[in-house]
């Protein structure tokens, strides 16, 4: 038998199909830093990036029997698209729970009336919002409390739309972070 290094990517599915590990890690040895990368220049998350590979990975070996794939190549990009594109998903998601943080005013907070969690979870967020870097800080700043969407914010700043999102998205995983145990508590607010 062939060295799997030697193996075309046709001869390496079929073998793969037979439940050859050889095979798969071969594969897996081939396009996983070319996968990586396709899901950095969107994701631009390390974690996520690593995540989303995985997942095609796993899903490659555990259809390997029922597989009919021409070509290797595009396939696995195609499953990285489609992977990153269900991440974005989810990260919508978890952003939709951080709007009720705009009706907040992480400067100006009152305790008195509020629940103990809830004044803790305030603490936390006003915290947070003090240890971001001075511009990251600005940015939610003007994003909370003064409702600015991220356009408004850049002509505001004179500075690029996208350097407000990434700053935006940095300071709600800091949040996220922060937040820990706590952050089911979001939903209440």
């Amino acid at each position: 038998m062939a060295v799997v290094t030697q193996l075309s990517d046709s001869e390496l599915l079929t073998l793969m199909g037979g439940d050859d590990r050889a095979a798969f890690n071969e594969i897996y040895n081939r396009y996983w830093k070319l996968l990586y990368h396709s899901a950095w220049n969107v994701l631009k998350d390390k974690d996520s990036c690593m995540e989303v590979v995985q997942e095609v990975f796993v899903w490659l070996w555990e259809h390997r029997a029922g597989i009919r794939i021409n070509s290797l190549t595009p396939y696995l990009k195609a499953a990285v698209k489609y992977k990153v594109t269900d991440v974005l998903r989810a990260y919508k998601a978890r952003d939709a729970v951080f709007v009720n943080l705009d009706e907040l005013d992480v400067v100006n907070l009152s305790f008195e009336d509020d629940p103990l969690e809830i004044k803790e979870l305030k603490e936390i967020i006003v915290k947070m919002s003090s240890k971001l870097p001075a511009k990251a800080r600005l940015i939610f700043e003007l994003s909370r409390n003064e409702q600015l969407s991220n356009r408004e914010i850049a002509e505001k700043l004179g500075i690029a739309e996208k350097t407000v999102e990434n700053q935006m998205t940095i300071a709600l995983k800091k949040l996220k972070i922060s937040l820990g145990s706590l952050s089911a508590w979001l939903f209440f607010l």
